[in-house]
């Protein structure tokens, strides 16, 4: 079979695992740490499957953690404010 490879890498990572109850809702989440994305934190929740890289700046971006994680506006508020906590 022909593919074109884009790339096929294997790296060490650390992966922190947390769970923690909101006023709104639990929150199951894999936190991974790895050279590939620029300093950023791969977010992963793990109830939804949902994911996405997040660093700092996307902290910053109104909306973005409701929309990447399908949350609401309050449930999005609530998760800023842990990965405030920890990503820097």
């Amino acid at each position: 079979m022909n593919r074109d490879m884009l790339y096929d890498e294997t790296e060490e990572t650390k992966t922190r695992y947390v769970g923690f109850i909101g006023e709104h809702k639990r929150y199951d989440l894999a936190l991974t740490q790895t050279d590939r994305f620029y300093g950023k934190t791969l977010v992963i929740d793990i109830q939804s499957g949902r994911s996405a890289i997040i660093g700092p700046d996307d902290l910053e971006e109104e909306g973005y953690l409701a929309h990447a994680f399908n949350l609401t506006e309050d449930e999005a508020v609530e998760l800023h404010r842990f990965l405030s906590e920890i990503i820097f």
